[in-house]
Order: C-alpha cells, then structure tokens, then sequence
C-alpha cells in the first residue's frame, strides 16, 4: 500500500459510522508494525480532536501487543531456549524502544567481572560463593523488599537500572549470566518464590527422563543474597505454607514456565495498581505460552 493509500486510510479513523471505523481499523491493524510510524505522526498532528487520538491509540496498542504475541510465540514455538530473548520480548511491552544491546551489554560486563575469578579448580561452592560476591557485593543487585509488588521489579531493564528486583527477575539475570559462564544453574518454580538449582553437571544431558534427569547439588536464593540452601530447606519452606510437596518444587523448570511466570507476576503487579488495561494484556500474553508450557 503506498504513502497516499495509508494516509487516506488513517484520515478515516474518526468517521462516525461504527461500522465504517471497525472496517478502516482492521484494515490498519493488517498492515502491522510499519504502520506506526504514520499513525504516531497523525496522532500529533493539530487538526485532530482528542475521539481521534483515542482511536488511533487503541489501533496502535492492538499492533504493539500483536506484535509482542508474535515474537512471544515464535519463541516458544523454536524451544524458548534463550532465556534472555524471552525476558526482553517482555520488557518491549512495556518498553517498545527498549536498547536491546545496552541490555546485553550491561549483563556481559557483569559476566566479565566474575569470569576472571573463575577456575577450573574450583568447588561448585566455591564458585557460588564468588558469583554471589561480584554479582551482589560489587555489582550490588539486592531484593526489592520495600516495593515489592512494583512491576518494574519484572522488567530486565528496569532491574539492571535500579539493582533491586523480585526473585523471578534477579533469578533470570543469575541464570542467563550464570549459562554464559556454563555453570549449571536452572530455575525452580516454588510457590510463592523462585531459586535456583544448582546441578550436577554429568547428571546434564544424559539418558534418563522426567525428574531423573536431574541430580541438584544444592539451591541459591538469589533474593536474599544468594544463600545457598538444602532440600531441608526447601522443605521447610513449604511446611510453613501448609503445602504438600511435589517433584516440581524441587527440579528445575523449562525457561518458558519462567517467562510465564514473570508474566503472571506482572499481572498480579498491574491488578494490585489498578491498572486493568495492563493485567488484561499480561493474561492475553501467558496464556500465548500455556500450549508450550510443561503440565504442573
């Protein structure tokens, strides 16, 4: 479609029959992403009223998170195992001109500081015990105990800006840079919190099934400091919550549960603000992914 068809289309919008508008808004929202550039300059424009800016905002926000769906899918659909994709594909609903490279970067540095401490000859607690200095010490990442709720607890960018976060997103960034440095660390989906497992490395990629696969060493809490904890531990903690235990809350979980998870957080986020609209698109977002995601 050329420049002129586009705008006579957008020039549509604010007709006052419905069913002309619900025609042009579908036509709009088929040609996607290369459109915005053409509605965001229409919206700004001084010869429209604010009925006009308010259809234009909604066509633009059903094109971002169709566009989020998308990629939120497609990454599921190869395997989801990239970690970190996953999580950015989640920060650019919030974040659509996010820096990408500024991200990567930034996790890379960290990544540099604590692979210069590393040796082979080291101890699997050992090299916990010099992750968590460089990665909670130096580099200061904390839990958000104060703003708990906050959803820029969820948000890489957000996290990597403030170094405060949840135990999901401070969890993601432990176990993406953690993976860089090819230390066996996944994520376990407990209720009510997140850790990680750290695992035995020859139990990794070997012929057994299911649960059997894994043989974890011990659990790191990374919203508190990196703890290190033991199944005791663990069991403990669910006595507490009066819940029975289960094989899931003690073996790692597929990164596509931990997106879900994150996205469930921020809906629960965005409800305890008030914010409707935003929860709403959270639940549309998670459940893209419960096809994929491993039964509980």
């Amino acid at each position: 479609m050329s420049e002129n068809e586009i705008r006579a289309l957008i020039s549509l919008i604010d007709d006052p029959d419905e069913q002309v508008f619900e025609q042009v808004r579908q036509r709009i929202i088929s040609l996607g992403e290369d459109v915005v550039p053409d509605l965001e300059s229409a919206w700004s424009a001084e010869d429209h009223d604010d009925f006009f800016r308010d259809r234009v905002e909604d066509i633009l926000h059903t094109i971002h998170i169709s566009g989020i769906t998308s990629r939120l899918k497609e990454w599921a659909e190869a395997g989801g195992d990239d970690l970190l994709e996953g999580a950015l594909i989640v920060s650019r609903y919030r974040y659509p001109e996010l820096d990408e490279q500024k991200v990567r970067g930034r996790l890379a540095a960290i990544r540099q500081d604590i692979w210069l401490e590393l040796n082979d000859h080291l101890t699997s607690f050992e090299k916990v015990r010099i992750f968590n200095h460089i990665f909670f010490q130096v580099h200061g990442f904390k839990g958000n105990k104060r703003n708990y709720h906050a959803p820029q607890n969820s948000f890489l960018n957000e996290v990597l800006d403030s170094r405060k976060g949840n135990p999901l997103s401070l969890s993601i960034i432990y176990q993406v840079i953690a993976e860089d440095l090819e230390l066996p660390l996944r994520g376990v989906n407990l209720p009510n919190h997140f850790v990680l497992a750290y695992l035995d490395e020859e139990s990794m990629g070997g012929s057994a099934t299911g649960d059997e696969r894994y043989n974890v060493l011990f659990y790191i809490n990374p919203f508190s400091q990196g703890d290190i904890l033991g199944k005791n531990e663990i069991d403990e903690f669910l006595r507490k919550l009066n819940i029975e235990p289960r094989a899931s809350f003690y073996t790692p979980c597929s990164n596509i549960s931990i997106i879900r998870r994150q996205l469930n957080n921020l809906a629960h986020s965005y409800a305890k603000q008030g914010d409707r609209d935003r929860a709403a698109d959270m639940e549309v977002l998670r459940e893209v992914l419960a096809p994929f995601d491993e039964p509980i």
